[in-house]
């Protein structure tokens, strides 16, 4: 095989390794994106019980209203979380670009530095989010209605 052949192949390979890391990236968004339109859906199930006026008992209107609450925090958690899963898929993909034209010698003032950065961001980013959706997770089992009050319909 061409030396130079070779150097091409091992030139890709060095760029793309990286990619794998964003299909974990494209899997968290979906994962995430799930839960919040979960979490949404319920914010509006509740909401649409509280105005319409069908909940009497003060107990479960109170319950309702706390849940409502818990589910805006939870949609704050996962928006966060979504927000640093998008920033380390940006900073993977900065990297990709750096180890391609690093390799490919286009650019030949770029110092390894800015490789190391940008791998090193998208990683801290993406366990940032992994810590939010923890929490987030770890939230939504604690605010679970394990003792919810009967509500009465009219």
């Amino acid at each position: 095989m061409d030396s130079s052949i070779d150097a091409i192949t091992n030139n890709i390979q060095l760029a793309l390794a990286p990619v794998f890391l964003l299909t974990a990236v494209a899997t968290m968004i979906n994962a995430i994106s799930t839960r919040l339109a979960r979490t949404v859906d319920r914010m509006r199930a509740i909401q649409r019980l509280i105005y319409q006026g069908d909940v009497k008992d003060q107990e479960a209107l109170l319950h309702l209203t706390k849940e409502a609450q818990e589910a805006k925090m939870r949609g704050r958690l996962c928006t966060a979380a979504i927000f640093f899963v998008v920033l380390s898929g940006v900073f993977i993909s900065l990297t990709v670009l750096e180890l391609f034209f690093f390799q490919a010698g286009a650019v030949r003032s770029m110092q390894t530095t800015y490789v190391i950065w940008t791998f090193v961001l998208g990683l801290i980013s993406f366990m940032t989010s992994l810590c939010i959706v923890l929490t987030e997770i770890v939230f939504a089992y604690r605010s679970a209605g394990w003792s919810t009050p009967g509500i009465q319909f009219k």
